[in-house]
């Protein structure tokens, strides 16, 4: 299969150099490599210009194509008509030499597959299960990690997920796929993250990124992967794995993060549920309330008081936007 690599970036050269020196390590090259630039200065194109890579092409947006839903956009319109599958990175990550080659046989090995996701190791520490099994640590697919605080607070009041790592309960608030073990094996899901993603190009003729996740675009990948879950089967391979640092570089202040937790939560819960019952409204609400109130705790069990803190008002805000202006579905 032929596939094309797009990279969407903004602020983050050294971070956009480290990654692609690791896409050419790999035991399966991309046929080409698109940089869509949203950069306020010309930092990331000087460097990029200092070595040559094999396939790459470059393109600097405007002001009015910056965001990272608009850039994807904007990109998947570049790409070669000979593609047939299409992944993206986010320009903080690094993988490993086999990423690409496990990744695109997913779609040889699941022939259904409208997506395939790759896997994360290194923000999770995992161990083959033991027993007996106690509360301290969550279980899937024999092996098991430590189970969050949120999540054990979470069960103490009755509102852990009912459904499986990657999948969305009727109330949301379920686990991401980071509670997939590094199994190396193939596990169906309907949310990828947006940043470790890949789509048969066939499907992005119909399937756009959402314009309502602007800038930053939190939850952008959960909104496009449960509408896209509505017609398919979306897939996580374990085995294509890679590194993803964080580089704080483009990321917004704590308050404008805390508020985008609530408001883009609440929308990508009614993207999949539109209509949601009583009962799943009121876990939304008294989880999202719960966690806030945990937020808070790390204004003094934590050394970032004043990211906690101002993260916390951003989320309080954020509940109470819903109450006089709910996000728009844009479906």
């Amino acid at each position: 299969m032929n596939f094309s690599l797009i990279i969407c970036t903004y602020m983050r050269p050294r971070a956009i150099l480290k990654l692609l020196q690791s896409v050419s390590e790999q035991t399966l090259y991309p046929n080409e490599i698109v940089v869509i630039d949203g950069s306020a200065n010309d930092d990331t194109e000087t460097i990029l210009n200092q070595k040559e890579y094999k396939n790459l092409y470059y393109c600097k947006v405007d002001k009015i194509n910056r965001g990272l839903t608009k850039q994807r956009n904007f990109g998947i319109e570049k790409v070669s008509k000979n593609s047939d599958i299409i992944c993206f990175l986010d320009d903080d990550t690094i993988l490993e030499p086999t990423y690409f080659e496990n990744l695109i046989k997913t779609y040889s090995e699941k022939p259904d597959a409208l997506a395939v996701g790759g896997y994360i190791t290194n923000e999770v520490l995992w161990q083959k299960e033991v027993v007996p099994k106690d509360k301290s640590h969550f279980y899937y697919d024999g092996w098991q990690r430590t189970e969050p605080l949120r999540f054990k607070i979470r069960r103490y009041f009755g509102l852990l997920p009912d459904v499986s790592p990657g999948f969305m309960p009727s109330f949301s608030h379920g686990r991401s796929i980071s509670f997939l073990p590094p199994s190396n094996r193939i596990y169906e899901v309907e949310q990828l993250m947006g940043g470790v993603s890949s789509y048969k190009k066939e499907i992005l003729k119909t399937f756009k990124f959402s314009t309502y996740f602007e800038g930053y675009g939190l939850y952008e990948d959960a909104d496009f992967s449960l509408r896209l879950a509505k017609t398919g089967k979306l897939y996580i391979n374990t085995g294509a794995q890679l590194a993803h640092y964080h580089d704080d570089s483009g990321r917004p202040n704590q308050y404008h993060y805390g508020k985008m937790v609530i408001r883009n939560g609440w929308y990508v819960w009614r993207v999949k549920y539109p209509n949601p019952s009583l009962k799943a409204s009121f876990k939304w609400h008294a989880t999202a309330i719960l966690l806030t109130k945990i937020r808070i705790l790390n204004i003094v069990t934590t050394s970032n008081r004043k990211e906690a803190l101002s993260e916390s008002f951003g989320r309080i805000c954020g509940w109470f936007s819903l109450i006089f202006n709910p996000p728009k579905l844009n479906q």
